[in-house]
Parts: C-alpha cells; structure tokens; sequence
C-alpha cells in the first residue's frame, strides 16, 4: 500500500461532492478551520450543483475527482458529505491515475465504497474521517475531532485505548493486520462486484447509521455468508447510531445481534470505538497495518502518511 504524502502549511486541497449534494451553507462554514490549519481550498467546480439525490450527474463527479487528483498544486482531498452515489462512479475511475498521483483523500459514510474502490484498485492508503458539510461545518463540531486531522501534517501512530472511549470485548484475542472497511452497508453494497471488500488477514472496522437491529442483522448475515468475518484477523466495531426499531416492534437489541455474529469467531472483536456518525468522530487511516487487542483493550493504528 502506499501511503500519500504528508500536508504542509500553505498546500492546496481540494473539495469535491461525489455523491449527494451537501449542504453548501455548513460546507462555507467548514472553510475556516482548513484554513486554521493552513491550507488553502481549492472548491470543485461541479461541487454546488444537484442532480435529484446526487450532487451533480456521475460524469461531473467523476471530472471532479479526477481533476483534484490530476492536479499537481492539490496535495489533499476532502469530501464535503455523504449520502448516495459514489458506488455509480466505482466503474469510470481512471485508477492508474490515481496510483501515479498519489495524496490524501478524506470522508466516511458513502465514501466507503471509494475507499474501498481506491485501496483495492490503486494500492493508495485513504482517511476514514469527519467531512466538511456534514459534520465540520456543524456548530456541535468538537475538539477531539478537530485534532485527528493533525495526522495529515506528520505521521504518527494512533492508540486507541479504553481511556479514548470505553470498549467492549465481544471475543478475545490479538490479532495485526491492514485495516480496512467503514459504512457497513456500504461494504455489503461492494460484495460481487470488482470493488469487493477485502477481509482475508485484516482488521474489519464497521459502523452505520440509521440502520434498526434487523437491518444490521441482515448486513452481517450477508458478510457472514460471503465469508468476510471468517477471514478477518478481528473486527473493530465503530459507532452505531440512531438504531432504534422503527419498523419492527419485536426486536433483538444491537449488542445481542453482535453477539450472534461474533462471539464464537475466535478472534478479537471490540465494540465502543467513536469512529462513524458520532461526535467525537476518531479519524483513521484505512489501508495501513494495525493491532487490536483484548487483553490490553486498545487498536494501535500506523501512520497513514510519510
């Protein structure tokens, strides 16, 4: 895997929208603190328009990213916000471009399927982290959150510890191994198709939101089935947000549902970790090596730039 280059003050970074339109109002309110860090922003030019539920037509938000990474004077790229789409782009990405340009590239949520896309397809490392309108832009927008992306300026490795936030054992063990993964529903959505996610030997971190007990439990089931939690060194379970039954009165409450899925696996599996649609939001590296340990309840992460 190869890791982008680390960001300096006064670098160029980009923004783009690939896949719903974000709120442009939170997206100018998220300016500022790039620019505390002292980056200058370079907006795609395809970022403000809409298309239904997309943030422009797939072409327009292909052109976007392919020019940030195209462009020499852009060292980074930040997603403005999730949503829906980027699995619609997955097919028209020019990944050797991608490759012979390597640099930082940030989001979560639908993002996901373009980390995946990316790691698999151009061996670059990328950022699971908080994005410009849907979460820096905010004015609940915390501290915490706010200092992971030092970790763009210098490498460093990242403990994750039971004094980060409390962490549950589901299953004992220690395992290493690349970390990989994010939006649940998004890694279910990559399964046969070239894009697929890739367990064998890693660290599987999963989180999702919006999503009751019965949905999550299908998207395991589904894992399950592809054999992605039998090839895992371990699982990190992310944050999982407004999961209450909506649809369903009966239900099996989420840490049981865990519990089904996990804890005969044989192999480390922590749930409690801020990593998703929480505040604080813990950004990661994807892509990079790491170790998840019961005994010591803690995830070291390697440094996700050079």
């Amino acid at each position: 895997m190869q890791k982008p280059k680390r960001l300096q003050k006064g670098d160029t970074v980009g923004v783009i929208a690939p896949a719903s339109p974000p709120d442009l109002t939170n997206l100018s309110n998220a300016l500022p603190f790039l620019h505390s860090l002292g980056l200058n922003v370079m907006i795609g030019p395809n970022v403000k328009r809409t298309y239904g539920y997309l943030a422009g037509t797939d072409r327009e938000r292909v052109n976007d990213l392919h020019q940030m990474f195209r462009d020499p004077a852009i060292k980074g790229i930040f997603c403005a916000g999730g949503g829906y789409g980027t699995s619609r782009l997955a097919a028209s990405i020019d990944y050797n471009m991608i490759r012979r340009n390597p640099k930082v590239f940030w989001g979560y949520s639908d993002i996901t399927f373009l980390h995946t896309a990316i790691q698999r397809q151009a061996d670059l490392v990328t950022f699971h982290g908080p994005m410009l309108s849907s979460d820096v832009g905010k004015p609940d927008f915390d501290d915490r959150s706010k200092q992971r992306f030092t970790q763009l300026f210098h490498p460093e490795t990242f403990t994750y510890t039971n004094e980060t936030s409390p962490l549950q054992v589901i299953s004992r063990g220690t395992a290493s191994g690349r970390l990989v993964g994010g939006n649940l529903s998004l890694l279910v959505n990559s399964i046969g198709s070239p894009y697929e996610i890739d367990t064998k030997n890693r660290l599987l971190l999963i989180e999702d939101v919006g999503e009751e007990p019965y949905r999550i439990d299908s998207f395991l089931s589904q894992l399950k089935l592809a054999g992605k939690l039998d090839e895992a060194s371990g699982i990190v379970v992310g944050d999982f947000s407004e999961t209450e039954p909506k649809k369903k009165k009966e239900t099996i409450e989420l840490q049981e549902v865990f519990r089904h899925y996990f804890a005969d696996l044989q192999k480390p599996v922590l749930s409690g970790f801020r990593i998703g649609h929480c505040l604080p939001h813990y950004a990661v590296p994807l892509g990079v090596e790491a170790e998840l340990c019961s005994s010591g309840k803690y995830l070291r992460i390697a440094a996700g730039v050079q």
